[in-house]
This record gives C-alpha cells, sequence and structure tokens, in this order.
C-alpha cells in the first residue's frame, strides 16, 4: 500500500493517550468539494469527532440534511432533550455543524430533523464510527485514534499492485456463525477473540486472505449485513472499533489478507438509517422506479448525486485509512448496472438514451476504482456481477469499469450444475465444464463458491454431490480438485472445507462435531493439500487469465468423463498436471498424454485412505513419461485412473 497506510505501523500493544483532539470546523472548500463528489476525507468532518474550541474540548457534529428547516443533536448526555443543542446551516450544500463541550467518547446519539412541514425525524448519524448494539439504533461517539498498528511489513510487501501473479486463496467468513462463544448470550466471540481462532486455522490450512460478511453496521442478524445502516461503523455485535482494527492487524502479522464484504448497491430502509433521511429523499432516488428494489425492499443509492457518491467513495478511502483493509468485494454490482434489473415492466424508467444501462453507476465505478486503486496500488477491487457486462477488469481509460477482480459467476453455475449430476448423466454436460476457459481472458477471474451457493434449499456443497455418503466425498474431493487447477483465483465459504454437511444459517456455528468423522476430517486434511500445492508453485497462479497458463491435456474425453490439463508459467519449467475422473469406474493401465519426456510425482490422490478415498486403487509415487503418441502428445503416462479420482503430478 501506499505510504499513508504505513504512517501508523508502531511498536507495542494497546492504544497510547490520545492527544489534544484539534478544532475541528467545517469550511467553504469541504462543501465545495463534498459537492463535487471529491473530498476523499469527509468522515473527518461529517460525524463526531473529539474536538477543542475555545479551550474546551468536547465533540464537533457534522451532518448533511439539505432539506431540513432546523437540525438539533440528543442522546445520552443531555436526557436526550430535543432543542438544547441546535446545528448551524454552513453554505448553501445543506451541511450542519456544532461543536458541544464537556461530552465524552462513548455517549449515544442521534440528530433530530426538522422538516419544513414541522415533521420531526430521529437519524442514526451516516458517518458514526460506532453504532448501539442491536437492537438499540442510536449512533455512539467513538475515538477510532490511537490504535499501534504493528503490521508495518504487511503493508510494505502489498502497497503495490502484484496480486494478478500471486496466489489469492480467499476464505469467506461471517463472524457471528463460524464459531459460537461457550458463554451464552448472542454467542458471540469478540473481534480479538475472533482473530485468535481464526489466525491459527487459516493459517493451518493455507488460505491468503479472508473475506469477512456483515462488517458494516446493519440491524438484522438474518440479512448478512447486506442491509447496512451504519456504513462507517464496524458492528458493534463483536466489539469496538480498535477490537476490530486487532483483528485486522493480527491477520496482517500472520500474512493473510482482509477483504470486506461493501454493499453500495442498496441500503437498508429502517427509520434510523438512511432513507428520508431529512424528510425527502437525499440517498436515494425520489422515484421508486429508480429509488427501490421491489424483490429486496431495500432503497437504492442516487449515484447521480455528488454528495452520494462522496459518500461511498470517501467510505473506500477510509476502511484502507483507518483500518487497514486489502480489499472490497463490491456486492451485486449487475444490479447497478441495469436499470432493469430484477423489475417487471412499469417498475423502471430507461437512461436519457432509452436503454437500461445504469449510466451513473458506470461513472461512479469508474470514479471509485480510480481514485482507490491509483491512491493504494496494492488494493483489490473484486466484483460480484453476474452477467456478460463487457470490461468489468478493465482498464478506465480503456472505457473498462476498473476493478481488479470479477467473480466468474458463469464458471460457478456450470461446475455447481455439473458436479450435482449423476455421473452417467455427465457425458451430457461434459463441455459445461471445459466453456469457463472459452472466455478466460475476457476478465481478471476469481472462482467463486460463496454462502450464496450453500443456502436457500440450494444444499451445502457436499450435499449437492450424488451418490453414497462415501460417494458425495469422493465427488467434492475431485471437483475442489478441479477448481484449484482452473485458471483464476480462489473463494471458498467457510465449512465447505471439511464438508458441512447442512446447509449455512447464521443463527448457528458450523458442525465443527463432523471433524470426528474421516471422512470430514480427511476432505480438511485434502483441502489443506490443494491450497498447500496452489500457494507452493507458481505457474498454479502466476498466469490466470490468458493460455499461457494453462492448457488442456484433452477436454474431449466425454465418453468416460475425464478430464486433464497442465498449469505452467513463464518462467518455472516445471509444470502441475491434473487428471480427474468424475465417474466411479476404475480404469486400468489409463494412458495420459504429457508435456515432457521426463518423471513426473505424485503430489496427491484424491483416493488415498488418509483423504477418505476409497484407497482401493494404487499409484506409484513416481511415474516415467513413456514414448508414444497420446492425446497430441509424443509422451504419455500409463497408470490405473481410480474410480472418483483425480491425481495431481508434477513433472
Amino acid at each position: 500500500m501506499a505510504a499513508a497506510r504505513r504512517t501508523a505501523a508502531g511498536k507495542g500493544k494497546g492504544a497510547a493517550p490520545a492527544p489534544a483532539p484539534e478544532h475541528i470546523f467545517i469550511s467553504k472548500d469541504d462543501c465545495y468539494f463534498f459537492g463535487q463528489s471529491t473530498h476523499y476525507e469527509i468522515y473527518k468532518k461529517l460525524g463526531a469527532h473529539p474536538s477543542t474550541q475555545d479551550d474546551r474540548t468536547g465533540i464537533h457534529f457534522g451532518v448533511w440534511a439539505p432539506n431540513a428547516a432546523a437540525v438539533y443533536v440528543t442522546g445520552t448526555f443531555n436526557g436526550w432533550n430535543e432543542e438544547q443543542y441546535p446545528m448551524n446551516r454552513v453554505g448553501e450544500g445543506g451541511i450542519w455543524e456544532t461543536f458541544i463541550p464537556d461530552i465524552q467518547v462513548g455517549e449515544l446519539y442521534k440528530y433530530l430533523i426538522c422538516t419544513p412541514a414541522g415533521e420531526k425525524i430521529y437519524k442514526a448519524d451516516p458517518y458514526a464510527f460506532e453504532a448501539e448494539l442491536r437492537p438499540g439504533t442510536a449512533s455512539r461517539i467513538a475515538d477510532i485514534s490511537g490504535y499501534k498498528w504493528r503490521d508495518s511489513k504487511w503493508q510494505e510487501a502489498h502497497k503495490e499492485e502484484t496480486y494478478f501473479s500471486e496466489a489469492i486463496a480467499i476464505y469467506e467468513c461471517h463472524i457471528g456463525s463460524w464459531m459460537k462463544h461457550p458463554d451464552g448470550g448472542d454467542g458471540f466471540y469478540n473481534y480479538r477473540e475472533f482473530a485468535d481462532r481464526l489466525v491459527s486455522y487459516l493459517k493451518e490450512m493455507k488460505f491468503t486472505h479472508v473475506e469477512l460478511m456483515g462488517i458494516l453496521e446493519h440491524p438484522l442478524d438474518a440479512s448478512w449485513g447486506y442491509q447496512v445502516t451504519g456504513y462507517y461503523a464496524p458492528t458493534s455485535r463483536y466489539g469496538k472499533p480498535k477490537d476490530f482494527m486487532y483483528l485486522v492487524d493480527t491477520l496482517h502479522r500472520n500474512n493473510i489478507g482482509v477483504i470486506l464484504d461493501w454493499v453500495p448497491a442498496h441500503f437498508c430502509p429502517d427509520a434510523q438509517g438512511l432513507a428520508r433521511f431529512d424528510g425527502q429523499c437525499i440517498y436515494e432516488d425520489p422515484d421508486p422506479r429508480r429509488g427501490e428494489h421491489p424483490d429486496w425492499g431495500t432503497k437504492i443509492f442516487n449515484l447521480g448525486k455528488s454528495e452520494v457518491k462522496n459518500f461511498l467513495i470517501a467510505n473506500v478511502l477510509y476502511w484502507i485509512r483507518e483500518y487497514h483493509i486489502d480489499g472490497i468485494r463490491v456486492d451485486a454490482v449487475a444490479s447497478m448496472l441495469y436499470l432493469d434489473y430484477g423489475k417487471k415492466d412499469g417498475q423502471w424508467l430507461p437512461n436519457i438514451y432509452g436503454g437500461n444501462k445504469n449510466l451513473d453507476a458506470i461513472e461512479f465505478f469508474k470514479h471509485l476504482n480510480s481514485v482507490v486503486r491509483g491512491m493504494y496500488h496494492g488494493f483489490i477491487t473484486i466484483a460480484e456481477e453476474s452477467t456478460a457486462w463487457p470490461k468489468i477488469t478493465g482498464k478506465v481509460e480503456d472505457d473498462g469499469l476498473g476493478f481488479s477482480f470479477k467473480w466468474n459467476m458463469g464458471w460457478m453455475h456450470d461446475f455447481c450444475e455439473y458436479m450435482k449430476l449423476d455421473p452417467v448423466m455427465r457425458s451430457g454436460s461434459h463441455y459445461s465444464m471445459t466453456f469457463a476457459m472459452s472466455y478466460n481472458n475476457s476478465e481478471n477471474y476469481i472462482l467463486p463458491l460463496s454462502h450464496d451457493e450453500v443456502v436457500h434449499l440450494k444444499c451445502s456443497m457436499v450435499e449437492k454431490m450424488p451418490g453414497y455418503e462415501i460417494d458425495k466425498y469422493a465427488n467434492l474431493r475431485v471437483g475442489y480438485t478441479f477448481m484449484m487447477g482452473h485458471a483464476g483465483k480462489k473463494l471458498l465459504f467457510m465449512g465447505q472445507e471439511f464438508g458441512q454437511e447442512r446447509e449455512w444459517s447464521e443463527a448457528r456455528e458450523l458442525d465443527w462435531f463432523l471433524l470426528q468423522n474421516p471422512l470430514n476430517e480427511g476432505m480438511q486434511k485434502y483441502y489443506a493439500q490443494l491450497l498447500k500445492i496452489y500457494r507452493k508453485y507458481p505457474c498454479m497462479h502466476e498466469i490466470d487469465n490468458d493460455w499461457g497458463g494453462f492448457e488442456w491435456i484433452n477436454a474431449d474425453d466425454k465418453s468416460r468423463s475425464i478430464y486433464s490439463f497442465f498449469r505452467k508459467s513463464a518462467t518455472d519449467k516445471r509444470k502441475i498436471v491434473f487428471v480427474l475422473n468424475m465417474t466411479p469406474v476404475e480404469y486400468k493401465g489409463y494412458r495420459v498424454g504429457v508435456p515432457d519426456k521426463k518423471k513426473y510425482k505424485v503430489l496427491l490422490n484424491s483416493d488415498e485412505k488418509q483423504y477418505g478415498g476409497f484407497g482401493n486403487t494404487q499409484v506409484p509415487a513416481v511415474l516415467t513419461a513413456q514414448k508414444g503418441d497420446c492425446d497430441y502428445r509424443d509422451q504419455y503416462l500409463e497408470f490405473d485412473l481410480p474410480a472418483y479420482g483425480a491425481l495431481v503430478l508434477e513433472g
């Protein structure tokens, strides 16, 4: 990351005594740049901040409410008195501010907004750094300064854009349901306790990054964090802002990156949130055909408004600067790009040219990625985009949207649909597994098996598989091997690495007790070995977005439902060969063409008993290529290919 991300690094533990706060005021320049959507530190002016004025310490408050007739600050510090602390309007852009002396960090507060019609509206602070624990809906005054970061080595190593050639294996995780606290209550581990448990697990499994769901404050647990009320507040369910800093810091010091699930597509309609914030629609479009998602019951950000764009762009920069976040996964990008997404005729309005493209969203993404990735070259932006919209990861100057990566939803759909098939039916869908490579060079892809694939009666990954219990696990081991060998970075939702059998629910922890079962223990061990291979060999991840890093050996063996291919790098002569048998039929004396006449070491055999396999087929630890035509190559390997077997070989 750039230098701005490294200045806070220091030695020691905990927070040092905070220096006297500086005097904060909102200037005409602040108002101007906010109105131009270019005030990238607006969160330092709006919200609640420790400040001094006339040698008195207190809190400075700032809020954007352009249609308000009057605005007041009220909270626990004054018994929720409505009109004791009025705010003053600054300029013509609709910003209000006030300084209240002698109140302390930790107090709860809201804004009381009075409309010209006499309506009184209580709102939480859109820029609050902390929120009251739900079901409370107030904001809490927080001081996020003074944390002593110890991740300078990580920051220095990740300040440049090197991630395209690096191994990226993401563990998608929901803190509240990964593991429950045994002491009752909500059952949540706090950020610090969670850090100490998660880090050891991710290191053991060899994941490179964790993607955290539901960190931005949200009122409803069951929304999983996708209906946000506090974009600048890490959820209070798991602790304080500095506790979350500790989590990120600990992950970084153990060489694990942190990606934040970020939701600019829509927001929560709850009364305390952004909807009709000052009595009128300032964050959303007032026309429900553009301002509401009819299926989701949520509001849509009005990205044609400069202040709204500024709110969101500054929000990403805030998480980078204040919490050292390494990337964002942007939720529901397709719903932002298409005006008619999820809507029927009469529920949407076309753009000025009569089409269904959201021109404001296009400009927003270009602005966001230009600023964020321009300032912080090592920062990763990931689009969850489910259509064939061109150049999601293309450069902005080439009319692309500028994302680092795009989730390959097409690959995910084809993979899941194929793996669910009875083996006798797989030959008819053989090419659904090869199709993704035909468009692989169009974007920089991540292959996702996310939470969305293991909820809403879709079954867990292992329960999608056909056959008896032992067959299901054998199928999944082969499927995961295909995923790990295929071009593209990787993402897996928590629990699927050990064969979680029940669908995911935010209300309970993962079924860790399953690890007493040899099949689940073997699955976990097998996935860890796949990750170890993926990270160890450059050819597995150096070239992911063109044919320079991937080559089919035989993509056409549909009658036997066998796939073979190898990964290669630009410089390393070593290659990793994959042979995958998608049926319960063992093939004696199976031959596969290989790129070089040399010895090949078996790195992984999914049929071994230690991984929960059948263990019926013996494959030598080292295979020697023999001269002869096979798969249009001049040399081949011969071995017994196990039923539902995956072999990974180094040559």
